[in-house]
């Protein structure tokens, strides 16, 4: 999300001009986003815009705040598709119940919400969709399909974490796909476009080194909050891998292979300038244990852990504990 875009909307709003949204900032309401979705489709957003009132000031306002303290937030937006469905309520046997209201009306909804659970609408909302609209924090996706006659989609107002593959291994291209549906930005880096093309990392940014090597490697630079995977074809590479990723500090560095490569490279990686510390930051093997062997199933082993590595950066070991104990997991 760009805060010009924010800007702009609060501009046009206080102006009592219809806002431009577009869709390049609000990806939920992107043709890709929405395949296979029969109830919305990308023109909704032009919806939404119309709809919006100088009462909806506040609720950029604090996404823009919130961008400028680096908080975890999004936008979300409550989609409307059956006003009558929306406002009637279905209770279960099995989840908490909401009695006779549904949601509170049957129009479309821009709303803030952040980790915190604090929300900031234009106008007021039940508490079924207090629910809903908390799921915001979680994608939405967890609860969106739960009620007819309406949908929730949101858009984060902080950065993905880049995800750096080294090598366009084929554990790397499953790697990528993966690590792209879950919301990482990707990029692979490799000297031969035979394995990093388009067809095999469509989701990426594709990074080709000349030379027939990863002597190019030391051109390129990754953030300290980056994560690096060293995936190199063969293995051949690995060495200059955790060289770079470490020499960067690279917040997470995994390299993939069994013991024995795994003490050869620590020969080369210390050979090559890295320190004994160094070598200790880089995770060996890659990915969480649970018997993956094939490039798709150390994807997801690789994934996995990826995402639980970014849990525990987000959030204080206080707030991940509230959150395993409310899930029955102590």
């Amino acid at each position: 999300m760009d805060k010009t875009t924010l800007q702009n909307i609060i501009s046009d709003l206080d102006a009592g001009r219809t806002p431009v949204l577009p869709i390049e900032e609000f990806p939920c309401f992107s043709p890709a986003a929405l395949e296979g979705n029969e109830h919305v489709d990308p023109t909704y957003l032009q919806v939404i815009a119309e709809g919006l009132t100088a009462a909806d000031i506040p609720v950029f306002e604090r996404a823009l705040r919130a961008m400028n303290e680096g908080d975890l937030a999004w936008i979300g937006f409550k989609v409307v598709y059956d006003a009558a469905e929306a406002c009637r309520n279905t209770d279960n046997e099995v989840t908490k119940k909401y009695g006779d209201v549904g949601s509170a009306d049957g129009e479309p909804l821009v709303f803030f919400c952040n980790d915190a659970k604090e929300i900031v609408a234009s106008r007021a909302y039940s508490d079924r969709d207090k629910f809903q609209m908390k799921d915001a924090t979680r994608g939405p996706s967890m609860h969106n399909e739960q009620f007819e006659g309406l949908t929730w989609l949101s858009v984060p107002l902080f950065d993905a974490v880049r995800v750096w593959l080294l090598g366009a291994s084929d554990a790397a291209s499953e790697v990528a796909a993966l690590a792209a549906h879950v919301g990482f930005e990707v990029t692979a880096v490799d000297y031969d476009p035979a394995y990093l093309n388009e067809g095999r990392f469509p989701d990426a940014r594709r990074i080709l080194l000349e030379g027939g090597n990863f002597d190019g490697l030391a051109d390129l630079a990754c953030a300290p909050e980056d994560y690096v995977c060293v995936l190199t074809r063969g293995h051949m590479f690995d060495p200059e891998g955790c060289v770079w990723a470490t020499r960067h500090g690279a917040h997470y560095v995994g390299m993939m292979g069994c013991k024995g490569k795994n003490d050869t490279v620590h020969d080369l990686v210390l050979a090559k300038g890295a320190t004994e510390q160094d070598w200790e930051r880089v995770k060996r093997p890659i990915g969480l244990k649970f018997g993956a062997k094939t490039p798709a199933e150390l994807a997801i082993a690789i994934v996995a852990e990826l995402v639980d590595v970014r849990y525990r950066q987000r959030y204080s070991a206080e707030a991940r504990a509230k959150h395993e104990a409310s899930l029955g997991r102590e």
